[in-house]
């Protein structure tokens, strides 16, 4: 690769808290030197980003990033914020920029932490922790921990596994889960091999826990995806440029993923953030007739599985994301009792939909 072992780039970051379109994340100590990353996120698609305004948590990095087919240099064109401090100023190493033919690649690396950015949004797709026994985030990967506990047994699907940060939340809260983690870009996959800790989850642990990763497009009807009843609970997890993938709000999409569970198996996804499209409440169960902003993607879930859909609204801390998971509600007090202590007042924020997650 192009990059030497001491190439360090210098950078600024922003919380941009005062954005209209944004609303600021706070993920659970990512260090760089002596600064948290804040991040913001789009109000449409909410996934966290690093540069200009998307989606995941994100990094302003004051740098223009030149990406080509191989791995590249990053060109530095450091810059400093007006009234920004020389003090201010702190160093992370990026180890792997590459273009791939779904992705820009970045990984960067930090004293604590290595983040996977994608897309030109530049979005932070997953993190790995260095040095630490647990990989919670405080943001909605966290969300997916709490679903083992309240499907049967059987393995457990990642669609959208990306570094693996899902993935590792899985193994760390339940050693004995099999996890299938479905990836459609191969070079990311390798990349998160290599720097982001995936290879470890490859290897069976001691209580038989393991990933299988898997390349492909896990919602295509392909013969190895139309198995019926293969899975116990599948985790979706699919964005693209800062947004939800446009099939995400396919009714039939969500038929077909559907038949792949178990009886009593769940689905949890995350669906980004609210859409500007107005429904009647009381036309969907709810009541009352009031008008409210609706997730597009949880309105096709809805639908596809009869009216049997839970769904919460992250805190403005955490990002807003909008999570859904298929099913009837679980038993709240059971639900807090098996999951890890980290979720247990998490599981609370969960209702039936289309009741309105309190704003």
């Amino acid at each position: 690769m192009f990059f030497e072992e001491s190439k360090t780039m210098l950078v600024h970051y922003s919380p941009l808290l005062n954005s209209p379109l944004s609303s600021p994340v706070l993920v659970e100590p990512i260090h760089i030197a002596r600064f948290d990353i804040s991040s913001s996120l789009n109000s449409r698609t909410r996934h966290p980003v690093c540069s200009l305004i998307f989606q995941k948590p994100k990094l302003y990095v004051a740098a223009t990033q030149c990406l080509s087919s191989d791995e590249t240099q990053i060109t530095e064109e450091t810059s400093r914020e007006a009234g920004g401090r020389e003090d201010e100023d702190e160093d992370f190493q990026v180890v792997s920029a590459i273009k791939s033919s779904y992705n820009d690649i970045v990984i960067i690396d930090t004293a604590g932490s290595r983040l996977l950015l994608l897309d030109q949004t530049h979005n932070i797709h997953s993190i790995f922790y260095k040095g630490r026994n647990d990989h919670w985030t405080n943001s909605y990967w966290d969300e997916f921990a709490a679903l083992p506990p309240i499907v049967p047994p059987g393995p457990i699907a990642i669609y959208g596994l990306g570094g693996g940060t899902a993935a590792h939340l899985l193994l760390d809260s339940y050693p004995h889960l099999e996890i299938e983690g479905w990836e459609i870009d191969d070079v990311l996959v390798d990349k998160s091999r290599e720097f982001l800790g995936l290879a470890d989850l490859e290897t069976a642990n001691g209580e038989g826990g393991v990933l299988k990763v898997c390349v492909g497009d896990a919602l295509l009807p392909s013969e190895e995806m139309a198995v019926d009843g293969k899975y116990a609970g599948i985790i979706v997890d699919l964005f693209k440029e800062g947004k939800v993938l446009e099939e995400m709000p396919d009714v039939e999409l969500w038929g077909r993923v559907k038949r792949r569970l178990r009886p009593g198996g769940r689905v949890m996804v995350n669906c980004g953030g609210a859409e500007n499209v107005m429904a009647d409440a009381g036309s969907r169960g709810g009541g009352g007739g009031d008008a409210w902003v609706v997730n597009l993607t949880v309105q096709a879930m809805w639908e596809a599985f009869k009216g049997e859909l839970c769904w919460k609204k992250m805190p403005r801390n955490e990002g807003e994301n909008y999570m859904a998971m298929t099913g009837g509600m679980p038993e709240l007090e059971k639900w807090e009792a098996s999951v890890p202590e980290k979720l247990r007042a998490k599981v609370w924020g969960w209702m039936p939909f289309p009741n309105v997650p309190s704003q």
